[in-house]
């Protein structure tokens, strides 16, 4: 059986002529972060006080122990280097590297010592180095940022993005070994699975590597399934081999059944029956079709897992630090766990990223969230020439075999926005013909898939409208990105169009008080303040927060103390945008097949779209998000040119909605009131008219409608908050410890007038507390309890340091 000899310890890396430890996986800010020798690039603006960090050169050392095996063969393995590297062992280069996205393995049998320790030494010749001597050879093409991250097989956000720090590292960002093998071994090994009725089928193509004893040799590649087996007999490179599983159990998202998975192996025997190698993984048995077919309103855009069409509850992901190595199992666990109890039920692993670590992959699955994988280009013209090409082919057919056995994994994506910012940013005529991808993405890419795991659907690109016949971007054919509306008008304009699917659409806002307390140590905040400033990196992003306010409600000042206001209030617009946009999407399924939120995470604290901020805290647009993708959903939306009750149903029950309707004024009186049925079948949506005289006036600042249905509630307020009577809130405050647990207390809050859009802020009452809702609308009379975990109540202070932290909309 093959051994293996990790490579985690004893690692050095050299700066200024000092060998300071060195953390493998890992890479060069963390190890100089450990060794105190930068401060941390997330605080302050120390991230430009380390820019010299990426546009250095650096030197990593090892020994190797003496060479005691009696194995034929010793392989030097590295999962991943970022990213440019020459490998030397024993003082002799071994290989050059220049691609963070592959694996690399290499024959090191003769080059250790059998008696002494060997020097390993892996040196890191800077990214801009290389990607700037690309550049130089295959000429200038343009981006959507002024850094040369596609000229480069690295993680191009890495180079900063427009929620993103510019923190160029280096280092052996995956694990490290040595494996020692003889006769042969598992190359590849990729699961073709298939459902035939009710039997679910495994077919397993199988590459293998030999020795040059090995080469010839009859060997037996023997397959288990949960309880089923198969095996072969072969004395080639290549087999399959097919487990068939009947009555196998489906794997289904999240909300349409079990995720069910099965222990999968695969072992390579010798001809005396020794275990030479072995292949361990989950898999899972389940169909995924992609419907692009046209109809009277354009080109769909609908996933359907086991014959189900479904309708895409969807967040954008990006990498979850600024720095992989840093991400563990447990994080990604925690992140995606958010996710799903959110009501997420796709999760779009976005291409200016990595492919994540299985352990990524390994929770979707488990959790029954879809994965839409991006290959990795994003927002930039890509050279297809060498030496990127080869690279980039090598890259997908490694990582396409890698994640295929996920049961989780819908679809693969050729890249983000650069067939549309060929046609629109542009490109063209600065191109000047030259190559930028296009051949990537309707060419070499599809290739791969369809060569390599042809049980899943390709789409070219993120928008794409399905060929060149359409506009990159017309939401009337597949998946559109919706960015004029934060980019240049109001949110409203989301109930302008009906896309077939909307992929990314966002809203921008400020990471929790918390957050930027600790992010931004002694400065006083306010909007405009050095450090929020630098952590804002889109383009005029504090003036698109200021515009898109100003739609709604009264701008508050820049100053330090209007901050708590702006705060809320930005925190509050993002909430709503997505509501807008998601609410209507939602109500035109099945024509609207999903919706995408960008974005779920952050990696780093930053003001952003995200609706988790970079210290992982909750914004209020996560748990609005919670409400948005619940399996039933109520909403008013327009009909006719007049408010309509609308019931979308994804649950599989049907749902007889009993809605009560109530026109109420501005000081909570209920001026007219009735009940009315709405039936929407499972996975379906229902409309009910308002009677007339439940209809506010179209432009009354004193009348809104309160449309409730059990705990749903939907509220419809004929004109902006800023032209609204809104009364002076007025409320009472209650904290009572919650049983007996430690450090968890009821907020209970009961309204005396109308509350708008109430949000407690429970960081502001300590840095660990975290509230179990968000933004709330109070009827005078009512009282909402409001969880917080983490916190003591403070004792008898406590009611005035929750009122401290209770924010609302106010009379303008």
């Amino acid at each position: 059986m093959k051994d293996v000899t990790p490579l985690t310890e004893g690692w050095t890396l050299r700066h200024e002529r000092t060998d300071i430890p060195a953390a493998v996986p890992g890479c060069v800010h963390t190890d100089l972060l450990d060794a105190g020798l930068i401060e941390d690039p997330f605080l302050s603006r120390n991230e430009s006080a380390v820019a010299w960090v990426g546009r250095t050169d650096w030197c990593y050392d090892t020994v190797l122990a003496p060479r005691d095996t009696e194995h034929e063969r010793t392989d030097l393995v590295f999962d991943g280097l970022d990213t440019v590297a020459t490998i030397s062992v024993g003082g002799e280069r071994v290989a050059n590297t220049r691609n963070m996205h592959r694996s690399y393995r290499f024959d090191v049998t003769d080059r250790l010592d059998l008696a002494a320790p060997t020097p390993l030494r892996v040196e890191f010749t800077s990214a801009y180095t290389e990607a700037e001597a690309v550049r130089a050879l295959l000429g200038e093409r343009p981006n959507a940022y002024p850094e040369p991250f596609q000229y480069i097989r690295k993680m191009a956000c890495s180079f900063g993005w427009d929620w993103g720090p510019t923190l160029v590292t280096a280092g052996m960002w995956k694990p490290v070994r040595l494996e020692h093998w003889s006769t042969a071994r598992l190359a590849t090994v990729r699961p073709l699975m298939t459902v035939d009725g009710p039997t679910g089928l495994a077919e397993l193509r199988v590459d293998v590597e030999r020795t040059g004893t090995g080469a010839g040799r009859r060997l037996t590649a023997r397959a288990r399934v949960g309880d089923h087996t198969a095996s072969v007999d072969f004395d080639g490179s290549h087999t399959t081999l097919t487990v068939e599983v009947p009555h196998a159990a489906l794997w289904w998202p999240r909300g349409y059944g079990e995720q069910s998975l099965y222990e999968a192996e695969l072992e390579l025997l010798d001809t005396d029956g020794t275990v030479l190698d072995r292949w361990e993984r989950r898999i899972g048995f389940r169909t995924v079709t992609l419907d692009t077919g046209t109809d009277a309103h354009g080109t769909a855009f609908t996933l359907a897992v086991n014959g189900e069409p479904l309708f895409a509850r969807g967040v954008n992901w990006i990498p979850d630090d600024v720095f992989p190595s840093r991400v563990t199992p447990e994080r990604y666990r925690t992140r995606l766990t958010q996710a799903a109890d959110a009501g997420v039920n796709l999760v779009r692993v976005w291409g200016g990223g990595i492919y994540e670590s299985d352990d990524f992959y390994d929770v979707c699955d488990e959790l029954g969230l879809m994965v839409w994988q991006d290959f990795l280009f994003a927002c930039a013209a890509y050279p297809e020439e060498q030496p990127l090409r080869s690279e980039i082919e090598a890259e997908a057919r490694e990582n396409v075999t890698r994640l295929m056995p996920h049961a989780s994994l819908v679809l693969w994506n050729g890249n983000n926005e650069n067939l549309w910012g060929f046609r629109d940013w542009d490109w063209e005529p600065a191109l000047d013909g030259d190559s930028w991808g296009e051949g990537y993405y309707l060419g070499l890419l599809p290739r791969v898939v369809a060569e390599t795991d042809p049980t899943r659907p390709y789409w070219a690109g993120s928008p794409w409208s399905g060929s060149w016949d359409h506009h990159p971007n017309d939401p009337a054919h597949g998946p559109a990105h919706s960015w004029d509306v934060w980019n240049r008008t109001d949110y409203t304009d989301y109930l302008d169009a009906v896309p077939r699917f909307v992929a990314e659409f966002g809203w921008q806002a400020p990471p929790a008080h918390a957050t930027l307390r600790r992010a931004l140590p002694g400065e006083e905040l306010s909007a405009t303040s050095p450090g929020m400033l630098h952590h804002q990196k889109a383009h005029d992003g504090n003036g698109k927060l200021e515009r898109g306010l100003a739609h709604h409600f009264a701008v508050p000042g820049p100053g330090p103390e209007n901050f708590d206001r702006w705060h809320y209030l930005t925190q509050l617009n993002q909430a709503r945008a997505i509501a807008t946009g998601i609410e209507h999407w939602r109500s035109h399924w099945p024509v609207c097949a999903g919706t995408v939120l960008w974005q779920l995470n952050d990696c780093w604290p930053v003001t952003s779209w995200a609706a988790v901020d970079g210290d992982e805290r909750l914004k209020p647009l996560y748990y609005t998000l919670r409400r948005l993708y619940a399996d039933r959903l109520l909403t008013v939306q327009k009909r006719g040119g007049r408010p309509a009750v609308v019931a979308d149903n994804q649950s599989p029950a049907p749902w007889d909605a009993e809605v009560r309707l109530r026109r109420t004024a501005a000081d909570g009186r209920t001026l007219a009131e009735t009940t009315v049925t709405v039936r929407a079948g499972a996975r379906s949506v229902a409309v009910a008219s308002v009677p007339d005289e439940l209809l506010p006036d179209a432009d009354s600042a004193k009348e809104f409608l309160v449309a409730d249905a059990g705990e749903l509630r939907a509220v419809h307020f004929p004109v902006r908050d800023r032209e609204f009577a809104f009364p002076a809130p007025r409320y009472d405050v209650e904290t009572v410890p919650h049983g007996d647990e430690a450090d968890v207390v009821d907020v209970v809050v009961t309204a005396r007038t109308l509350l708008r859009d109430l949000l407690l802020q429970a960081d502001r009452l300590t840095p660990t507390a975290v509230a179990d809702q968000g933004l709330l609308t109070l009827l005078p009379g009512e009282s909402a309890t409001i969880r917080v975990r983490g916190w003591d109540g403070a004792g008898a202070e406590g009611p005035a340091s929750v009122r401290a932290a209770l924010f609302m909309v106010e009379p303008a």
